[in-house]
């Protein structure tokens, strides 16, 4: 196994939407779940991405993982190596895009990276270097009140220089909007400053292609899903990769279908919506699990007899104020705990049942979907929407699986993602 690009993303969606990603622009891409060991399946790509669930955890485990991630592309030939983190910059001011950047540079021996989490087709961009959601900086939008990684600073510079021991410096917009040259002289310029991480400004495609092929000679790359898209082309320009048409091929999937939501977030609400009116659908309620009762059980003998005719929908999906109300009576984490555990066993009953194509909604509940059903490596295949791709599990029995981040897709999402697979 040699690979081009080798790629560790903080978290189960995020990983598939770079290698989504990666394949739009002609490299064929694996996806592993967790670090590759002696079970994992012979992977035949252009470029490997490395799943981890590292985005939240203590900064010195995200640390140790990311390592031995990094230590195992490497091992592969990897000529290029890039940290995948959300396009909101998730992160507490303890970590762990910081501490992770500075632990990968220091393997890479380089004393220079960029880090770029624009993503304008998802309405993620970066100015000055300040990062906004739409028309909104980021600290003034909904990410303001994450749970887990509330952001309530938009400046980048800012964030990221509370986070690591390495000074951090800004590619301005109007240096971006010079073209390749011009950004690689300013990446050059701060280097010889002493600053080790350049926030770089995007605020659409043609600058992420433009601040790509200016990274074609750094070791290490760091950013969301967008910065992606230009790097392919650097590997063509050195004769590495092909351009055939066939990046995104999967083989055919026969068999039943579903849909599983356990995102609470809005876009998923309305996608839910969406679903409802056309096939049938299962509430998971995660009090009625806390007090006893087999949802599990009842949710796989609610499916099997629908699965002939079309497929299904089994959500946790919840309002705002249900999700509060839930979570004041269980806690926060018991009650995030419940739902994945129940969604993912329900998956596994799924398959059992005959499901092959099998969309999820929500970075949390699809990583449990993926642990529960045992899947080490992923085949990226064709868009459904911007970040999110249809894949197939490289182990039998074969499964098509839709991996979607919570806020991610069109309100017809499911329908559309569906109606993709003959």
């Amino acid at each position: 196994m040699t690979f081009l690009l080798g790629c560790i993303a903080d978290d189960f969606t995020g990983a598939t939407d770079l290698a989504g990603m990666l394949v739009n622009a002609g490299m064929r891409t694996v996806q592993v779940i967790g670090i590759p060991d002696e079970a994992t399946p012979g992977i035949d790509a252009d470029a490997v991405v490395i799943a981890l669930k590292s985005r939240t955890i203590p900064a010195q485990e995200a640390v140790a993982q990311t390592l031995a991630a990094q230590c195992w592309l490497a091992a592969q030939g990897c000529q290029q190596f890039f940290f995948k983190y959300c396009s909101t910059f998730d992160s507490t001011d303890e970590g762990n895009i910081g501490p992770v950047t500075d632990a990968l540079l220091y393997a890479l021996n380089s004393d220079f990276t960029i880090a770029c989490p624009a993503f304008p087709q998802n309405h993620r961009t970066v100015y000055k270097g300040h990062l906004f959601v739409g028309d909104t900086l980021l600290s003034e939008s909904s990410m303001r009140h994450h749970p887990l990684t509330p952001m309530q600073d938009s400046n980048l510079v800012r964030v990221l220089a509370r986070q690591t021991r390495r000074p951090v410096g800004l590619v301005p917009f109007e240096t971006v909007r010079g073209g390749p040259e011009r950004i690689k002289t300013a990446f050059e310029a701060l280097r010889k400053q002493g600053v080790a991480v350049g926030i770089v400004d995007a605020l659409d495609d043609a600058d992420l292609h433009a601040i790509g092929a200016a990274a074609a000679d750094l070791s290490l790359i760091t950013g969301g899903s967008g910065i992606a898209m230009g790097l392919p082309e650097n590997f063509r320009r050195q004769r590495l990769l092909s351009v055939d048409g066939h990046a995104a091929d999967l083989p055919a999937i026969k068999g039943h279908s579903a849909v599983i939501a356990g995102s609470c977030s809005a876009a998923t609400r309305e996608q839910v919506a969406v679903m409802q009116a056309q096939h049938p659908s299962f509430q998971i309620d995660p009090l009625a699990i806390d007090q006893g009762r087999d949802l599990v059980a009842e949710a796989l003998a609610w499916a099997r007899p629908k699965l002939a005719t079309g497929p299904v929908l089994i959500y946790a999906t919840a309002t705002p104020d249900q999700v509060r109300s839930i979570q004041e009576q269980l806690g926060v984490q018991q009650a995030g705990d419940l739902v994945e555990e129940t969604l993912s066993r329900i998956a596994q009953g799924l398959v059992t049942a005959g499901v092959r194509k099998l969309v999820v909604a929500g970075g949390e509940t699809s990583g449990a979907v993926v642990k529960a059903l045992e899947v080490r490596a992923l085949r990226i295949g064709p868009q459904i929407d911007p970040g999110v791709p249809w894949t197939t599990t490289l182990e039998e029995p074969r499964i098509a699986l839709a991996l979607k981040s919570g806020n991610f897709g069109a309100p017809d999402f499911f329908l559309k993602a569906l109606r993709m697979l003959p």
